[in-house]
């Protein structure tokens, strides 16, 4: 290096003193419904909306984007339950399709809406474990 050139600035996640976020255990009160950093503050305000803050703690929400994620993530939980409950009532008892239509429909429609707000929950929370979008005190994206 010569001497008018400028040491690269390097950046390292461990800049400085930071809390240990714990990722299963933000999960688990993610999906829990409640504020991945406490454990007691609520974390949504309806039903798909998160609150903007903790009731509790006060940490912030509103840096988290879990977009499409936890839609895919029910798509594909409900998928691998009702598609091979079908499969093997079809194979074992072949009823007619309208029966078919009468048991599996509601049995998706009834799992993915129970299932949407704890995924939901657990896509937040696994954001705010690994600092993501808002959730690093130290970086800041806004």
């Amino acid at each position: 290096m010569t001497p008018s050139t400028p040491a690269p600035i390097v950046w390292t996640p461990h800049g400085g003193a930071t809390e240990q976020r714990n990722v299963w255990q933000a999960m688990k009160r993610g999906m829990r419904c409640r504020c991945p950093r406490c454990g007691e503050g609520k974390l949504f305000r309806a039903f798909l909306k998160t609150a903007d803050h903790c009731s509790e703690c006060g940490q912030d929400f509103t840096g988290h984007r879990a977009d499409d994620l936890p839609a895919y993530l029910v798509i594909v939980i409900v998928g691998h339950i009702v598609v091979p409950i079908a499969l093997s009532i079809e194979t074992n008892f072949a009823p007619p399709v309208a029966l078919q239509l009468a048991m599996y429909l509601p049995l998706t429609l009834a799992a993915s809406l129970l299932l949407l707000q704890p995924v939901k929950g657990a896509v937040v929370g696994l954001q705010w474990a690994f600092r993501m979008h808002g959730f690093d005190d130290q970086n800041p994206e806004r």
